[in-house]
Formats: C-alpha cells, structure tokens, sequence
C-alpha cells in the first residue's frame, strides 16, 4: 500500500452554478456526483486508476445502492470538504461512509452524510465479480486500519 493510503479520503470541492438551482442551492443530484469524484480520487490516490481497472482487469465498480441523509444546504460558491471512509468490505463489494462539510472561517459545517454500497462487476457481463486481489487487499487494510482490527 503506498504512503499516501490513508484511513480516511477528503476532496475539496467548490460548488460552482452548474451545481445549483434557480435559487442557488446545490441540487440534491449534485451532491452524488461530489461523492463519486471523492470515491474515484481515493482509487487514484491508492493508484487504482479506473480506466486502467477497466481495461487491464476487466472489472468496474457500481452503485449498488445508496442512503442519503441531506442536513443543510450548500450554497454557490461555497467550498466543501467530501470525505470517505470505508465502513466494510468483502470480495465483491465495499460500503463507503461518506461526508459532506461546509469549510468556513467558522469552522466545518456538516451538510450531508451518506452510506453507499459498490459492486464489483466483469465488465464484458456486468454481472457480480470478485475484486482484483491488491485492490481487495488494500480495502481490507483501509477497513482494518479505521476499526482497530487485524485483517
């Protein structure tokens, strides 16, 4: 595992009017695609690129399900901190625990938390496939790291 794993991922982020309504409020599909951008910079950090997983491996990560708690709104242009955790993991799929934060001179503002549960699928079939064993390995040390526990 490289030096720069670590137990839990953070990407800022600036919300941007792409990202708002007519009001200015970060539309609720929005904050899905923040959440996605913080779990795909995680992979590259650990140097899991995904084309690369794709191409070489022949397997690709999925949605598989989300809950999402929306606390307070984000509001144009301010800056968001989207943090990831991984809560478990097994062969075939991994459940991130996932913030949003509000970063200000006041301090961090929680606005969203999120569970979200990844598939690992052959990507020729799109069907349920175990993960490549460094990336599975890395995963359960991440996971293993945060909990205490020995994997």
């Amino acid at each position: 595992m490289s030096s720069i794993a670590r137990v839990n991922f953070a990407l800022p982020t600036r919300v941007y009017y792409e990202d708002t309504d007519a009001a200015g409020v970060v539309y609720y599909a929005s904050y899905l695609k923040f959440l996605e951008r913080a779990r795909t910079e995680w992979l590259r950090a650990l140097g899991f690129e995904q084309r690369r997983l794709v191409g070489e491996c022949g397997i690709a990560f999925v949605v598989r399900s989300l809950a999402v708690e929306y606390l307070r709104p984000a509001l144009l242009d301010d800056l968001l901190n989207v943090s990831s955790t991984i809560e478990s993991v097994g062969r075939v799929q991994v459940v991130f625990s996932q913030n949003v934060l509000r970063e200000s001179a006041q301090g961090a503002e929680l606005l969203l938390t999120a569970k979200v549960r990844i598939a690992c699928v052959d990507s020729a079939h799109m069907r349920a496939a175990a993960m490549p064993e460094d990336v599975f390995s890395t995963f359960r040390a991440l996971n293993s790291n945060r909990t205490g526990n020995r994997a």
